[in-house]
């Protein structure tokens, strides 16, 4: 998980890769208080170093956030890269991506609060956070083109459609678990991972030609 560096580390700075530094404090902030008590300069502050420093890193609060979503949606992406891999694609590749996005999500809250906060904000445009996002959803969508390429999935809507709507069921889980709306107990009945499962498994009476095989 990206964000158990952070549990770990210890609040202080001894030379060596500042920038990583500045970013495993930046979300153990977000972690703690939120995203709008992010600062630079308390970044700094606490772990003991100049804002000379601090600056030959980040311009800005903006850059640092940027930094943490870029982080984010490449450990997104590479989730669902090994997900689709390690289930050999198919339809369990295509459940064990809706599940891992999901994991992913619980697992780094903070990094996931940060990519929906600042992705395709007019303030942002960052290419190597807008690729590094691309390339999460791209996923998806070319796991969806090559189940319709196989018969697999209905090809009466363009994969990247049907990638939109997947994406918005599972950011819609992913949240509710974080923000603590579904019940505590995440493998409980009517837990995040039971509400994942069955989301993945209605999804594709929507999608699969054979939703039976299920």
């Amino acid at each position: 998980m990206l964000e158990m560096a952070v549990s770990a580390r210890k609040r202080s700075y001894h030379h060596g890769d500042l920038r990583r530094a500045l970013l495993e404090e930046a979300v153990r902030t977000i972690r703690d208080d939120g995203p709008s008590a992010l600062t630079l300069r308390a970044v700094g502050a606490r772990l003991g170093v100049s804002r000379t420093a601090l600056y030959r890193h980040f311009a800005d609060k903006s850059a640092l956030l940027n930094a943490v979503s870029q982080e984010g949606f490449r450990g997104l992406g590479d989730a669902l890269e090994r997900a689709w891999a390690d289930a050999a694609g198919g339809v369990a590749g295509f459940e064990a991506m809706g599940r891992a996005y999901v994991r992913f999500a619980l697992d780094n809250p903070s990094h996931y609060r940060v990519m929906f906060g600042v992705w395709n904000s007019r303030e942002h445009h960052d290419p190597e956070l807008r690729a590094a996002g691309t390339r999460a959803f791209q996923l998806l969508v070319d796991a969806l083109a090559a189940l319709q390429r196989d018969g697999v999935a209905r090809r009466d809507d363009a994969a990247i459609a049907v990638a939109r709507y997947v994406w918005a069921v599972v950011h819609g889980i992913a949240m509710l678990g974080i923000d603590g709306r579904l019940p505590e107990a995440q493998d409980g009945p009517g837990g995040v991972r039971d509400v994942t499962d069955f989301a993945v498994r209605r999804l594709g009476t929507g999608i699969f030609t054979e939703p039976s095989a299920l």
